[in-house]
């Protein structure tokens, strides 16, 4: 199933949504739900707060697992099969981030893309150690983003940048999780924007602590969250990034060096991996500016596809040169 977080045009609470007849429509899952349960009997304002604790928001729908993906499904067919309220055009909401991850990570599994990296930014050698494990750095949940949402480029940094990724949402969680059970704890996946200051970036990799301001203020994730039981094959989703509607990169899953089942379990090693939280592949071979030479400016629209898993807008905006924006020139540090 294909699920959505979303507001109506006059930017309501969140509704957690399904996706129906052919992406053109959305089943509120929480309506359908108090719907069904009131015509079994249940008082009105009884079935919104029993339809609440499952369908409040994406993190709890996510934590239910199999049963909760059961019940969604059941309470969508009901109304589609009528004529529910709770069926409202795509074209009539707001799309959010589909969920408020409870934890953000990105790591660094395609070969190719560190060795481009290494060599066009940091002007060395790839490490060794790429090859003994599966690396990441911890982001920021907080400044997510979803599609159509504007980008404002933080001032300290010129050299903008996108990273064409997949999201991989964690469902059932747990600790010291063995490579062979791994793939079974990914509830489903979505595009995933990993912007990047690149010349910020080179001066905190070149101290040897990580990613921080460079990437903290934003990632994008979405358009929705697609739930494993429709990807035909982890390892074989095309992958595509264009600006401006001009194609600078494509990828597939399937380059990737380090499996997702060998990220799992490195990350869950003696510490626990929680449901609702979401990391990034790393970027795929050639899928950012930086491998081509090549920024992006204020106004231009980026936009990542993955098969199946539809396509992630995004509008930069902010100063490419200039005094930094809301601070005093002549403050200093």
């Amino acid at each position: 199933m294909k699920l959505v977080t979303y507001t109506d045009g006059a930017g309501g609470e969140e509704r957690v949504g399904l996706l129906a007849e052919n992406e053109t429509k959305v089943v509120d899952l929480r309506a359908a739900a108090a719907e069904a349960l009131t015509a079994e009997g249940a008082e009105p304002a009884a079935a919104d707060e029993m339809a609440g604790v499952l369908f409040g928001d994406m993190v709890g729908l996510i934590a239910a697992g199999e049963p909760g993906k059961a019940r969604a499904q059941d309470y969508a067919d009901r109304a589609l099969s009528g004529s529910s309220a709770a069926i409202v055009p795509l074209a009539d909401v707001r799309l959010s981030v589909p969920l408020r991850p409870t934890r953000l990570r990105d790591c660094i599994a395609f070969e190719k893309h560190l060795q481009n990296f290494d060599s066009d930014l940091m002007e060395r050698d790839t490490a060794a150690s790429f090859y003994k494990l599966p690396t990441y750095y911890k982001g920021n949940p907080q400044t997510v983003f979803a599609d159509g949402d504007e980008i404002r480029w933080p001032d300290y940094s010129k050299n903008w940048d996108y990273e064409l990724e997949l999201g991989v949402v964690i469902g059932k969680g747990g600790v010291d999780i063995p490579e062979d059970e791994a793939e079974s704890h990914i509830y489903g996946l979505c595009c995933f924007n990993d912007w990047s200051g690149r010349d910020i970036l080179k001066d905190e990799i070149a101290i040897g602590l990580g990613p921080n301001k460079s990437k903290d203020f934003a990632t994008s994730i979405g358009p929705w969250l697609v739930t494993m039981d429709e990807v035909a094959d982890l390892y074989d989703l095309k992958m595509e990034a264009r600006i401006n509607g001009e194609t600078w990169s494509t990828g597939n899953t399937g380059d990737i060096y380090w499996k997702f089942s060998q990220i799992i379990a490195r990350m869950s090693d003696s510490e626990p991996m929680i449901s609702g939280e979401i990391f990034g592949s790393g970027t795929v071979p050639y899928g950012c500016g930086l491998e081509f030479g090549r920024y992006l400016g204020p106004g231009d629209e980026v936009e990542l596809e993955i098969t199946g898993l539809g396509v992630l807008r995004n509008t930069l905006t902010g100063n490419f040169e200039g005094t930094p924006q809301g601070r005093d020139a002549t403050a200093t540090a």
